[in-house]
């Protein structure tokens, strides 16, 4: 696995630039449009989108922290879907984020031309995009505290404007409530066309790989952002609506800044002028941030030049991804904007297809080590919902959006083509449909690159237990067997066709038995723990994991004692005298390990020797 990019941003920071990036023409350009297709109805739409994009989102979550890399939704993709898929929605996800940053741009320029004329827009788009650029190359914890002071700035004003505009609404103005002609399911569908106002969100999981106790830190901070988001957007739009004139609104191209000025003269309007100047920036800044990571993990992969997945100075930056997606934003300043936006909008939704059928391959595919902290609800009712509704959606945006992302479609395929094919990828999908030829089918690169993404992400430090569960052989017992054919099993298992501290397997096996009668080795239901001493001081410290699928009496027989339950669950540690300590240390770390929640679960539908291993390896218990 390539080295980690460093983790500088904190939970303040993900949600700033959760807000930041949503936070922009959704508002400030699209709300007289949209009042003109649906009527003053169109606050519901906003806050419609906002619910919609909250049931999308929380497929990405779980997969985020799940797998908190650079490349966010490609490289869910590409370890589900495969790597087709993956590239695919690498490529679109990419274009999505620098187009909705790129129109964030755009705005700003037409705002500052209609102050000072002189300056052509495109210019001044390339310019700030330069600027964005040049800070992002500074490194992203720079680009994160600037995402912050403006989001912070950019919420004081949103507030006044809600606050002081709410005095001066006009109940009639709501009146009737959905245009004439229309009906609450173009309410509904009109949360399609300014949806791109959420689209956002993906440039924060692009980054998550940078983010500091991403089990924590990822869902909170956009779930928070989104939700103050879609309130905010809700709130703005009811007191837009009630403060401009229905003629008005629906013909005008910046509707908060001309509600401000017809209630609080030119001061207003250069306040919501200077909140939507903030809006356009922290979106513009936030996608060039977020898309710039995904030419990253293509490369990382093998499915991009390898250019894009180098980085620079000590900071880690990825120069040649910035400087790329710099370029693409740049150029777009000069093109139709309108059109663009709609593609993204629509590419947006495409994502959420992916990463809802994405949870719902990697669940049932029964990939041990896919371990989110957060978890999508209702499963897999909600996941299947979302799709058909996002499909819906995308129908409903034309056929323009749809030949444009067509076209992105076939470039995806002709850059796998070209670099993708000769890389072979595990995927969950494979696993999935392995299992129903075989039932111990496992794809073993896979399983490796997610333990390893945990133990990352879980901050786990290898310790002595660690390397000898690595080196543990693993016993999967089919059928049943008594307690001296189980002991003999794992004392082969140990000595590895040899000795161990000078004894052979059947000495072991005595001395395991004989242990037991001495004392119980059951620590719980279902689960030992049988541990020898062995003689000598040779450094011994062997541990071998067993699985019984019917279970091994591990009583005395006495019809008059307590029947101990079926052990299904046996961890055989092995010691020499001089490891007495890493013996007693090993008991402990096996305890706390099988009072997880999870550990039967887990334990119950394990299928291979490696995913025994992994329960252990994976466990969230003290190391040292």
């Amino acid at each position: 696995m390539k080295k980690d990019l460093p983790k500088t941003l904190g939970l303040a920071d993900v949600f700033c630039i959760a807000v930041g990036a949503m936070v922009s023409a959704g508002i400030f350009l699209l709300p007289g449009t949209a009042f003109a297709h649906v009527g003053p109805a169109v606050v519901f739409s906003y806050v419609i989108g906002g619910l919609v994009a909250t049931a999308g989102i929380l497929a990405v979550l779980e997969l985020a922290t799940a797998m908190p890399r650079t490349g966010g939704i490609y490289y869910f993709t590409t370890r589900s879907l495969g790597p087709l898929s993956g590239t695919l929605s690498g490529v679109l996800n990419w274009a999505a984020l620098a187009l909705k940053g790129a129109f964030a741009i755009w705005g700003t320029a037409r705002i500052v031309g209609e102050f000072v004329p002189a300056i052509p827009a495109p210019a001044f788009g390339v310019g700030l995009t330069v600027v964005f650029l040049a800070v992002n190359l500074l490194s992203t914890a720079a680009a994160a505290k600037l995402q912050q002071a403006l989001v912070w700035m950019l919420l004081l004003i949103m507030g006044a404007y809600v606050v002081f505009g709410a005095r001066h609404c006009d109940a009639a103005a709501f009146s009737p409530f959905v245009a004439p002609g229309r009906t609450w399911a173009d309410v509904v569908f009109e949360s399609g066309f300014i949806f791109v106002s959420f689209g956002g969100l993906l440039g924060v999981v692009s980054v998550a790989e940078e983010v500091k106790n991403p089990r924590r830190n990822l869902p909170l901070g956009i779930l928070a952002g989104l939700a103050v988001t879609t309130v905010m957007y809700g709130v703005v739009m009811a007191v837009t609506v009630g403060c401009v004139p229905a003629a008005t609104l629906a013909g005008s191209a910046t509707p908060l800044a001309d509600a401000a000025r017809d209630h609080f003269g030119q001061a207003g309007f250069a306040t919501m002028t200077l909140g939507a100047l903030l809006a356009f920036v922290t979106t513009g800044n936030a996608g060039l941030m977020g898309a710039a990571r995904y030419p990253v993990a293509l490369a990382r992969d093998g499915y991009a030049p390898t250019v894009f997945a180098r980085t620079a100075t000590r900071r880690e930056i990825p120069v040649p991804a910035l400087l790329l997606t710099g370029a693409v934003v740049a150029a777009v300043q000069f093109l139709d904007i309108e059109t663009l936006v709609t593609v993204a909008s629509t590419v947006v939704m495409l994502s959420y297809v992916l990463t809802n059928l994405s949870v719902l391959i990697l669940r049932e595919s029964g990939v041990m080590n896919y371990r989110p902290s957060f978890r999508t609800p209702f499963y897999p009712v909600l996941p299947v919902l979302c799709i058909l509704l996002f499909l819906l959606l995308i129908v409903k945006q034309g056929n323009r959006s749809l030949a444009i992302a067509g076209v992105l479609t076939l470039l995806s395929v002709a850059l796998y083509m070209r670099y993708g094919m000769r890389e072979k990828r595990e995927s969950a999908l494979r696993q999935l449909l392995g299992r129903l030829v075989r039932p111990d089918w496992e794809e073993p690169g896979l399983e490796a690159e997610l333990r390893e993404v945990v133990r990352r992400r879980d901050g786990m430090v290898e310790d002595a237990f660690d390397r000898a569960i690595a080196d543990a052989p693993a016993l999967l017992v089919p059928g049943a067997t008594d307690l001296r054919g189980f002991f003999s099993a794992a004392a082969r298992a140990a000595a590895n066709g040899s000795t161990l501290a000078n004894l052979s397997p059947d000495a072991l096996c005595e001395r395991l038995l004989s242990r037991e009668r001495t004392s119980a080795t059951v620590i719980a239901p279902g689960v030992a723990v049988p541990h020898v001493i062995l003689p000598g001081r040779d450094g011994v410290f062997r541990v071998v994991l067993a699985k019984s699928e019917e279970g091994v009496e591990f009583g005395d027989g006495d019809p008059n004692g307590d029947p101990t339950a079926p052990v299904r669950t046996a961890v055989f540690v092995f010691a020499s005298e001089d490891k007495r300590g890493e013996h007693l240390k090993a008991l402990a770390m096996v305890a706390q390990t099988i009072l997880a929640p999870a550990f039967d679960r887990r334990w119950e539908i394990a299928r291979t020797p490696q995913q025994l291993r992994d329960i252990f390896l994976l466990a969230r218990r003290t190391r040292g």
